[in-house]
């Protein structure tokens, strides 16, 4: 099957010429960040959720709130705590005592971008209702079920330094997590510009600059974006190799205790495509399946206790696999 790249270039050409538009407004609030940012909209074009760690004060919450606001959907916050129920994040069905009947009354997970704050915070019957909305994007609320909107992403943050009063995630439910993004500190020079910013006594607001639906198009415009066997191979060797790292010459056995799932190379390769659409091209290179891979791979790969005492974390493992593993 001939496969014209010229006429898919043309048409990702077009539809993503919102994604400059989209940054130069976002960057008028948020100083740095560059990479949560893409990976937020990537999120957004695949349909995935993202786990966020990092301490607090680096504008996480902000940065998912202005993009929110930029691309014109709809926008949730909710704040885990230990005695969070079910019913909090679904919405539940509320007895109408004038017209003696049941009404549903619909929770906060019915919007287009949730932000799951310190998600590791509420247990687990609460954490089984948003596992719903995630894999399904639907919720049940009494005997219905009722369809989320689309898009529908949860952006899920972990705070990595405070761990009293927390509940460790299932591993279950951390592989549904598209992504698992390390926010780290600002440089000198960013945070010089943060400080003057937010010292001048004047605020900056975004506008909305992208609509829903040059989002729906430029979903389905990835989907066009053409993708070599020989890529797709690289993908599952990569994969391959968090699982039998002896298979692909790599001393790594005894440092990793369990690999990723084929739900890593599904969204490598979805991520791959979103990372070639961010650059207006329709077909894709092998750096944009190494720019997903940390990404995709730090929260799939369980190191063993040797790692840990040796204090090897997934993200060198990660590096060890992408630098040995034959690039097409």
């Amino acid at each position: 099957m001939s496969v014209d790249i010229k006429a898919i270039s043309e048409t990702i050409a077009e539809k993503s010429r919102f994604v400059e538009r989209l940054f130069n407004e976002v960057e008028k609030v948020i100083v740095g960040q560059r990479a949560m940012i893409e990976g937020m909209l990537t999120a957004i074009l695949c349909g995935g959720h993202i786990l966020i760690e990092g301490v607090p004060g680096l504008a996480k919450t902000l940065s998912i709130q202005t993009l929110a606001h930029a691309v014109q959907l709809g926008f949730k916050r909710i704040q885990f705590t230990p005695d969070l129920m079910p019913a909090d994040l679904t919405g539940a069905e509320v007895y109408n005592a004038k017209e003696a009947v049941f009404s549903t009354r619909k929770g906060p997970l019915f919007s287009n971008i949730i932000l799951a704050d310190e998600i590791n915070r509420a247990p687990a019957k609460a954490q089984s209702a948003l596992l719903e909305a995630m894999q399904e994007r639907q919720v049940t609320i009494g005997s219905e079920t009722f369809r989320l909107p689309d898009p529908f992403i949860v952006l899920a943050t972990q705070n990595p330094i405070e761990q009293e009063g927390t509940y460790p995630l299932p591993e279950a439910q951390v592989d549904r997590f598209m992504l698992k993004l390390i926010v780290t500190y600002p440089t000198p020079e960013e945070e010089m510009s943060i400080v003057k910013r937010n010292s001048s006594g004047v605020s900056q607001t975004v506008d909305p600059v992208v609509t829903p639906q040059e989002i729906m198009e430029a979903k389905g415009a990835m989907d066009l974006i053409y993708i070599d066997d020989k890529i797709i191979q690289y993908i599952i060797n990569i994969v391959g190799a968090t699982r039998r790292p002896s298979d692909f010459g790599l001393n790594l056995d005894r440092l990793v205790q369990y690999g990723a799932s084929p739900r890593a190379s599904i969204y490598l390769t979805k991520l791959a495509k979103a990372n070639a659409f961010l650059k207006h091209r329709g077909y894709v290179l092998p750096d944009d399946v190494k720019k997903a891979g940390h990404d995709v791979l730090r929260h799939r790969v369980i190191p063993t206790y040797e790692a840990d005492a040796e204090n090897v974390t997934p993200d060198d493992i990660i590096s060890k696999i992408f630098d040995t593993v034959e690039v097409p």
